[in-house]
Order: C-alpha cells, then structure tokens, then sequence
C-alpha cells in the first residue's frame, strides 16, 4: 500500500499538522487504523501531563492517570523505619521501606503471588 503525506487538524488546538507517510506506515505496521487527533505538540502536552482524561485508557478510575501518585506511611516490617508506599497498608501482609525491600524483593518476585 502507498501512503502520501496528509493534512489533518488537531483536535485540541485547531492548528494543522502533517502526518507523514511514514508516520502511516508505522501506524499500519502496529495495526492502529484511526488517523491522530492531535498534532505532535498536543500529544508531547498530554503525555507529559499523564493524561488519559479521567478514567485512563483501560476505563479504570485508578489514580486518575494525571494527578500525583498518593503514598501512605507504615512501619517497616523488617527494621521498623518508615515506609512510604503507593498502596494503602491492610495489616495482613508485610510492609518494607525502601532499602529492606531490595534485599527482601529476590526471593518474593520468584513466582510469589500476592
């Protein structure tokens, strides 16, 4: 298939953008059928702000996709220091800071499921 460069408007901010043959090739190639919304410029602004919109792209709420990410403070479960981790402590299950996570973290990624 032949591809031409074409002239297509963002949705976002009205300006016109070429989308490149290239740029459809590689859209091809990775079986994306639907032209881009948004000149480069939008989409770099919208990438670098997380956004998805509200739900994100798999429908999920999630963390909102563009706010901060919230940490919740615990008790290590190894040394007793502070732990700052990106999921709320249930009680049931260990909590490690940083550095004891790194020496603890071997032997639980192999095949443990939590």
């Amino acid at each position: 298939m032949s591809f031409s460069d074409k002239t297509l408007t963002c949705k976002d901010c009205g300006q016109e953008f070429i989308w490149t043959s290239g740029e459809q090739e590689f859209y091809q190639s990775r079986g994306l059928v639907n032209e881009p919304g948004r000149c480069p410029t939008c989409r770099s602004a919208r990438r670098a702000s997380g956004g998805m919109g509200g739900g994100g792209m798999y429908g999920g709420g999630g963390r909102g996709m563009g706010g901060p990410r919230e940490f919740f403070t615990a008790t290590c479960s190894n040394c007793g220091g502070e732990a700052r981790v990106p999921f709320q402590p249930r009680g049931d299950k260990p909590v490690y800071c940083s550095s004891c996570f790194e020496q603890v973290r071997p032997s639980a990624s192999r095949g443990a499921r939590y």
